[in-house]
């Protein structure tokens, strides 16, 4: 259904190339809506570090704010788009949940959501211990990140392809968890309903 090793090469392969050129999703399938995600994070990633720069102004900032907001929010809808295409396959091949089948505390969204963000603290971070300005420290203390962070990658990886066959076979229970987001819907959060709006000119 899922090829988890595949998806997570590839996440790493687009953290690369969109460091390079800009980005374009030629991919088709699951691959397109994962590589959409991936993309949410790497706009997102990279407004995180926009917003703690000491030198910008507080109307910088809270322009990097809205549009962390809004990656965010996108981040999350494809997460949930690409648990939805699971459950249309599952439905299309006919899988039936076995009688013992278990339930987990992610879905495969959500773990993929999470393989993507280890691909960018992967890039990044190797960027930085490749850094010509910095000492051999700073060098030693990235190494040690780094390492970490691969080994969590590569556990993560294991984890969901068994999470991914489980699926499969009817193992294991798989289903779209709505993150049901407030902050961003003006009829439920209330700095947004609240407000008060202009009043209308009246016409003579």
């Amino acid at each position: 259904m899922l090829n988890i090793e595949h998806i997570a090469d590839r996440q790493m392969e687009w953290v690369a190339r969109w460091h390079r050129e800009p980005f374009v999703n030629t991919e088709v399938g699951e691959l397109q809506l994962i590589c959409e995600q991936h993309h949410w994070n790497f706009l997102l990633w990279h407004e995180e570090d926009l917003a703690r720069n000491p030198a910008a102004s507080d109307s910088e900032i809270a322009a990097v704010k809205r549009r962390i907001d809004r990656y965010n929010q996108l981040r999350n809808d494809w997460i949930e788009r690409i648990d939805d295409f699971i459950s249309e396959t599952l439905s299309s091949l006919g899988v039936r949940l076995r009688p013992s089948a278990e339930t987990n505390t992610e879905t495969i969204g959500s773990v993929i959501d999470r393989l993507s963000i280890l691909a960018l603290r992967i890039f990044h971070l190797d960027e930085q211990r490749a850094r010509p300005d910095v000492d051999d420290d700073h060098r030693r203390r990235v190494l040690g990140k780094l390492e970490v962070c691969l080994h969590q990658h590569t556990w993560l990886v294991r984890a969901a392809a068994r999470l991914a066959d489980g699926i499969r076979s009817g193992h294991f229970e798989h289903r779209t968890f709505r993150q049901n987001k407030m902050y961003n819907d003006p009829t439920l959060n209330p700095q947004m309903y609240r407000v008060e709006q202009p009043a209308e000119k009246k016409v003579a």
